[in-house]
């Protein structure tokens, strides 16, 4: 063979591996990447203090529900977001029984389990940041904001929601979420010399930046005391904050000053899903893809908008300060849908969620003094199953990014009814300075402590 020839079939067989190369789908590189990456992780274990915290919660978030949303949305050997903080652990999400707090309750509500990271203490389902015996237990936000830190609170539920209501309130049923809602709350009522509901407890703190739906418990009567008669949007406005009620009036809102905190409420309920798509049956469905759900009110902000709002309010009102700001944010609908056996209700809810969790890392990058922390507060119901399964429940099947068939099955409650949470350990990942402290498995209240520590608050 001439040196020519040579060439020539060098050429060849290089293009054959080439063409080979292009033609083999993404899975074959699933080993590509798994370098020796513990120079690059020793570099990520960082002690000392944070400057700001950024606590992003997935409600019902487990395991299950992010692979789920990665195996659609980027495919199986794809990753989201939230899979890149460099810290990932498990933690425990139980309870205690209310009768006997020595006890545990396996399975967790989002109250419970909010006041564990909020307070550091367990206590019983339904109660917000009080003990077992109804006494309240100072949060994280209370903490934040009594040592000069500026705070904010985000969710797509009611801002009078279990999530977003531990931080800033103390009422010892997760239903007293206004004034003329206090029906399992008498000791807590205004009326009878309490602090008062969900949604007049947490106008009163008044955290620099509060983004959600709950309306119409901002609507409800005042019933006692000082501000007696006037709704407590009314009581927020007397009290000089900012209030926006959509996206246009949200994107107005510039900055936040000391006595001007922003409310922002921008449904009467729960905000609206992000995606539309098939309701499983007992004998499954045709697979499909997920669609955009047009019956969204247009005038609601996403969940990434307002965690990029928040975070930039925060950031700016705190400019110069030594101490910057605590900031929740939660995407709470995952929760919703997985209880309504909605697949891409939940899937999209998850999808926006992680938007929200690249917007906290982008800041993160440029401010390594911030940790972030993304973890759920419990794990829910959804399963991948074998598609073309026969199983008990119910089931849909989703074509993926890979441009593979997904059947999701839901199998805790029947159709009509709601799926249940479970009593599994969930995900916790952070980046920033105290974040190996959620390696290993450690207790939702661990939370807490590792968040105080952060901000040098406990």
């Amino acid at each position: 063979m001439t040196s020519t020839h040579r060439r020539r079939a060098k050429l060849a067989i290089t293009a054959t591996i080439a063409a080979a190369a292009v033609a083999i789908p993404a899975l074959a590189y699933a080993g590509s990447n798994a370098s020796d990456r513990t120079g690059e992780l020793r570099k990520q274990v960082i002690g000392g203090k944070a400057r700001n915290v950024i606590l992003l919660i997935g409600d019902g978030m487990g395991d299950s529900e992010i692979t789920i949303a990665r195996n659609y949305q980027v495919g199986a050997n794809g990753r989201l977001a939230m899979d890149t903080l460099p810290m990932t652990g498990e933690y425990t999400t139980y309870a205690v029984q209310k009768d006997n707090p020595r006890l545990p309750d396996y399975v967790t509500d989002s109250a419970a389990s909010g006041t564990g990271w909020a307070t550091g203490h367990k206590t019983y389902n339904g109660a917000i940041s009080v003990l077992p015996n109804g006494k309240p237990v100072t949060t994280i936000l209370e903490l934040a904001k009594r040592a000069g830190y500026r705070t904010g609170d985000v969710t797509t539920a009611e801002l009078q929601d279990a999530t977003p209501a531990v931080l800033a309130s103390h009422v010892v049923s997760r239903d007293c979420k206004g004034p003329q809602s206090m029906a399992a709350c008498a000791v807590n009522a205004k009326q009878n010399g309490g602090a008062g509901s969900i949604a007049e407890q947490m106008v009163a703190l008044a955290p620099d930046v509060m983004l959600g739906g709950g309306k119409q418990y901002f609507d409800q009567t005042v019933q006692a005391g000082r501000y007696r008669g006037l709704s407590v949007l009314q009581q927020a406005q007397v009290n000089d904050y900012q209030i926006a009620t959509d996206a246009a009036g949200l994107a107005k809102i510039r900055s936040i000053r000391p006595g001007k905190p922003l409310l922002g409420t921008f449904a009467k309920n729960n905000m609206d899903l992000e995606w539309a798509g098939p309701k499983p049956t007992s004998t499954g469905t045709a697979s499909s893809r997920c669609t955009v759900n047009t019956a969204r009110a247009a005038s609601q902000p996403h969940l990434s908008d307002m965690a990029s709002k928040a975070i930039s309010l925060l950031d700016k009102a705190s400019a110069g300060s030594r101490k910057g700001f605590f900031l929740q944010i939660e995407g709470a609908s995952i929760d919703k849908q997985d209880h309504a056996a909605n697949p891409c209700g939940q899937i999209g809810e998850t999808v926006e969620f992680d938007k929200a969790v690249r917007a906290a890392l982008n800041y993160q990058r440029s401010h390594p003094d911030t940790l972030v922390v993304v973890t759920a507060d419990h794990g829910h119901t959804s399963q991948i199953v074998e598609t073309g399964s026969t199983t008990k429940g119910y089931t849909a099947t989703l074509r993926t990014q890979d441009g593979a068939d997904m059947t999701v099955s839901y199998a805790t409650a029947d159709i009509t009814g709601s799926q249940q949470h479970t009593g599994t350990e969930v995900r916790i990942a952070a980046k920033g300075p105290q974040a190996a402290n959620v390696l290993g498995v450690t207790n939702q209240t661990d939370l807490f402590a590792t968040m105080g520590r952060a901000l040098r608050l406990t």
